[in-house]
This record gives C-alpha cells, structure tokens and sequence, in this order.
C-alpha cells in the first residue's frame, strides 16, 4: 500500500464505564457480534465513529459543564472537540443502554420504573436508527448531557496498513447507579462487569479476545483500588500522547519502544489489527 492509498483514520470515541464491586474496580465489556466485519468476537468498551449530529450546534448547547473550547484544548484539536464527548455518550446509550445525562434535579437520569425504561428503550432504538438525534431526545426529556462526567485519557490510532483505521479518543466515566446496561443484540452480543485483572487473566489463557488498545487500558485501570482514585488520576494527567501502533513485516503489533517499531514505519500488515 503506497502512501497515497493509505486509509485515513476515522475519527472516533470509547467511553470506559466504571464502578465499585465487591472485589475492586469492574468495567463493562461488551461482546461484539460474531458476524461483525472488524472485530468480530472481541471484547470491548462501548464506542464508535463520529457522526455529523454529534458535531451539530444543537446537541453541544445541551452539554453540561464543559463547551467546545475547552473540550478542543483537552484534545489539542483546533475546533470541533466536543463532538467526541457527545459521540461517546450516544454509543454508550446506543450499545449499552446506559445514558449519561442530567435530569431536571441535577443528577443522572434514572431508569428504573417500568414505563421510564420502556420509552428511554424506544429512544435508544431511534437514535441507533438514525432516526432521531441524541440531542433530540435529550430536549425532549428536559435533559442536559453529561459531558462534564466524561474524563479524557488516552488516544489510540489503526496501525497504518490495517483494512480499517480509527483515531480514537477514550474517556472514563462512573457508571449511572439507576441504570443497567443491556447489549443491543446487534453490534454487541452479550455484556458482563467484570475487574481488569480478571479480564486480563482471561484473555491471556485464550478465552477473552481483547484488542491491544483495550488490554492497555485494563493493564492501567489494575493499578487503581477505586473508581474514585482512577477517574482522578486519569483527570490529573497533563498529556494525552497518541498512541500509533507498527505492524512489523511478519505481521506483529509493535509498540512505541518496543524493539523492532522503529524498522517498523512504512510496512503494511497482514490480518486485522487485535
């Protein structure tokens, strides 16, 4: 693959939902489809592609406690970055069900009565159509989205050579109490909570496909006792690098420092980037 034909990231967004269990930190996973085109069976944290509506003027005067000046300087882009915030909280209503954003009150919207859930599911059906914008929706409830719950601290971009290439921004945030995740049952097959050394373990004896962006988050979450003390930490760091992965010619994922990255630059990989 020449230069002038290599795949431009597509510019995304993964929200890492978190809460206390009983035994530390757990994140939610979800499953993706068997059938699905890039990482089919992997496990992974809600997220996406960026659209035009999430960018929409409309949906960012409804972002509470943060606006688009602020959130450009956090991803060192020149305009535009609250999109990736409104992007990361449509995908994780739209995968997983849950929806960061504020009630008339000031505190997370909460889903727990029958007839609550049953029209906030008819909403999320809408929005994963195209049907209706997030942003619609939100005004319709008398909601303010929750872009200041959201915490930036890593960014991860598709080796070059890769069939299909994402510029991903990942953000933290602490699971809604009143809520519960439910996997779409198209994208995503299946959803558990579970603890970053636990998935780490699982993945590493073969029975939790992971892609190395994911183990890398997993690896940093294990160090942290709390969700409180990771989402400060994550929120008290100074820089968010990019990470640009290498695939070397005999098709390993190389790492910035790992020996070999730097031979790397330039080569096209064969398989899909896991």
């Amino acid at each position: 693959m020449t230069a002038t034909q290599e795949i431009t990231p597509m510019p995304s967004a993964t929200v890492t939902l978190v809460r206390d269990g009983g035994h530390g930190i757990e994140v939610l996973m979800m499953e993706r489809n068997l059938q699905s085109l890039f990482v089919p069976g992997n496990y992974v944290f809600p997220g996406g592609a960026l659209d035009a509506q999430d960018a929409a003027s409309d949906a960012s005067g409804l972002c509470a406690g943060l606006d688009d000046a602020r959130a450009s300087a956090l991803l060192g882009v020149a305009s535009g970055g609250l999109a990736y915030w409104v992007a990361a909280i449509r995908e994780s209503f739209e995968e997983a069900g849950l929806l960061l954003a504020y009630d008339s009150a000031g505190g997370i919207v909460e889903l727990i009565r029958d007839d609550v859930i049953e029209r906030f599911s008819a909403h999320r059906r809408a929005v994963d159509e195209g049907s209706r914008s997030l942003a619609a929706i939100v005004r319709e409830e008398g909601l303010r989205i929750a872009a200041d719950r959201l915490v930036y601290f890593s960014h991860w971009i598709t080796p070059v050579g890769a069939p299909r290439r994402y510029d991903t921004r990942f953000f933290i945030a602490e699971a809604p109490p009143a809520q519960a995740p439910l996997h779409d049952n198209r994208e995503t097959i299946s959803h558990v909570w579970i603890g970053s050394g636990a998935a780490l373990d699982r993945h590493r004896a073969g029975g939790f496909k992971m892609r190395t962006p994911t183990v890398r988050t997993l690896e940093l979450f294990a160090a942290y006792d709390n969700t409180g003390s990771l989402v400060k930490a994550m929120r008290a760091q100074r820089s968010v690098p990019a990470i640009l992965p290498r695939i070397s010619r005999d098709g390993r994922r190389l790492l910035p420092g790992e020996a070999g990255y730097e031979e790397a630059v330039g080569t096209g990989g064969r398989g899909k980037w896991q």
